[in-house]
């Protein structure tokens, strides 16, 4: 990363996505709330009753006590989420900082149209993520708009459809892979991080095949390791960790280094 030469670019990268970063919280206080899970019919009641006394007999047959799952807090409202005091602030320092990163590894490139405006959205939906678990479609949605629109105008002004098509393919392979995942084992994984990942591939695989692999691995890296500190050290108490704010700490490591790790493995292999 010659970041020495980018100082320029990061400064004004940083002064715009966290001048951007201070209208998000009255756009976190705008969303609507997801609709409540619908109550069990007197049926499902009974079955899980069953189950659970099945798996109670179970246990007490090995001499073992049956450990009841702590139960997940109920959902912050987003209003309220929206009024923690300092709010604006710490997004907007999240946003600059992360100015400074895409800044100093990208430089002066047409990237920057769909990054700049990404980051402001990017740091909200970590936050939402990690006190709620959830990614709001609302803020996915538009996501989606800026990556699309960004990366065709990107790769128009630079000459660079083959950028293009790498996009359209980041988009197959990282939503098709996180998609994959979510049917295999929905637990581990939301379908708003199924969402997010569209977008992360289509921006990342624009910028090539390094930053789109170190992306997808960096996120499962970070979420696997930190947040199984994060639980041992009972920073978190959820039985499942966010994943969503992992995936764009991995979106940062792999513009910085995505880059040089391909070139280092092309060359070595």
């Amino acid at each position: 990363m010659t970041w020495v030469g980018h100082l320029d670019t990061a400064a004004v990268c940083a002064v715009v996505a966290g001048a951007a970063a201070l209208w998000m919280p009255s756009r976190i206080a705008a969303l609507a709330e997801p609709e409540p899970d619908p109550e069990p019919t007197p049926e499902e009641v009974e079955s899980r009753a069953a189950r659970r006394l099945a798996r109670e007999e179970q246990a007490a047959r090995k001499g073992r006590t049956l450990k009841v799952p702590v139960p997940e807090p109920p959902k912050e409202p987003y209003a309220d989420l929206a009024a923690h005091p300092g709010l604006a602030a710490r997004l907007a320092v999240a946003a600059a900082l992360s100015g400074i990163v895409v800044g100093l590894a990208l430089g002066w490139d047409w990237s920057l149209v769909f990054w700049l405006p990404l980051l402001p959205l990017g740091v909200s939906l970590a936050y939402i993520d990690w006190h709620t678990r959830l990614l709001p479609t609302a803020l996915v949605r538009p996501a989606y708009v800026i990556a699309i629109v960004g990366v065709v105008v990107a790769a128009v002004a630079d000459h660079d459809l083959v950028a293009l098509e790498r996009a359209a393919l980041g988009w197959l392979v990282a939503g098709g892979l996180y998609a994959l995942l979510w049917f295999i084992y929905p637990p581990g994984l939301g379908y708003g991080d199924v969402r997010l990942a569209g977008v992360l591939g289509i921006t990342l695989g624009y910028l090539g095949w390094g930053p789109l692999l170190v992306g997808l691995y960096g996120g499962f890296l970070l979420g696997g390791v930190l947040g199984a500190l994060l639980r041992l050290s009972k920073v978190v108490r959820q039985r499942h960790v966010p994943f969503g704010p992992f995936m764009l700490i991995g979106v940062l490591v792999a513009i910085a280094w995505g880059a040089p790790v391909w070139s280092h493995f092309v060359v070595t292999g």
